[in-house]
């Protein structure tokens, strides 16, 4: 079951959500910090985060029925859709990126959903998975939405965008901080040290990934590809190694 709009309205209403939607902004804006001529779509709650994409054409922000739907943004015309997370209401390439945010770990089928995220996904465009991460201590947490449904490894993201025709090609994660009130505020501290000393801590993984660079050839048929762009995430590319560098 999914958490509802208003618990999620709260949680990121309060220090400890204040504090992850900085934490992850931050690794967003190194990755999309701006978004000229792009659509974008929001899928799960990523309405804390669409403001950022500065020069986008068009934001839209998807929300599933088992969680509910708020009026965004609080000003203007509004720019959200209640949707069957199994069936997106959208045509195939209609979004040059798509952000998932609360999406997966409480989806169920997580595999549907993003196979259903990669048909609206644009040939050249990108994507990016957040997710709870299993190590982390925020994952065990239920008075957080990161500790509800199912946390993640790395692999297990890499696993399922290429199941679903996608290839990763940067990651990160945030959210080192212990979900204590007391410890808060040392959150960029704890950043700096995470990084470098226990990697498995952090809270949250960040994936990207695009359309693959290459096409199955079929006896007869044209090939066509796709123009990926280069990593954005930092500080490191996806790779097979479970490593991560400082």
């Amino acid at each position: 079951m999914r958490r509802s709009i208003e618990e999620l309205r709260t949680f990121y209403g309060e220090p400890a959500g204040a504090l992850a939607r900085r934490l992850l902004a931050r690794r967003l804006e190194d990755a999309w910090g701006e978004a000229a001529n792009s659509d974008v779509l929001g899928i799960g709650y990523a309405t804390p985060w669409l403001d950022a994409f500065v020069g986008a054409r068009r934001v839209v922000a998807a929300m599933p029925g088992g969680q509910g739907v708020e009026l965004w943004p609080a000003a203007g015309r509004n720019r959200t859709v209640l949707v069957d997370d199994r069936r997106l209401p959208f045509a195939a390439g209609s979004f040059d990126r798509i952000l998932l945010v609360h999406a997966l770990e409480e989806a169920e089928d997580a595999a549907g959903l993003l196979t259903e995220a990669v048909r609206a996904l644009s040939p050249a465009g990108r994507i990016i998975l957040i997710a709870a991460a299993r190590g982390g201590l925020w994952s065990r947490v239920e008075a957080t939405p990161f500790g509800h449904g199912r946390p993640f490894t790395r692999r297990q993201l890499e696993r399922l965008v290429r199941d679903a025709g996608l290839e990763p090609t940067a990651w990160s994660q945030t959210l080192y901080v212990p979900p204590w009130g007391p410890l808060l505020p040392f959150a960029d501290g704890f950043e700096q040290i995470g990084r470098r000393i226990l990697p498995g801590a952090a809270g949250v993984i960040l994936l990207e990934a695009t359309r693959q660079a290459y096409a199955r050839v079929h006896p007869g048929s044209a090939v066509a590809t796709a123009k990926v762009r280069a990593p954005a995430l930092r500080p490191q590319p996806a790779s097979r190694s479970g490593r991560v560098p400082s």
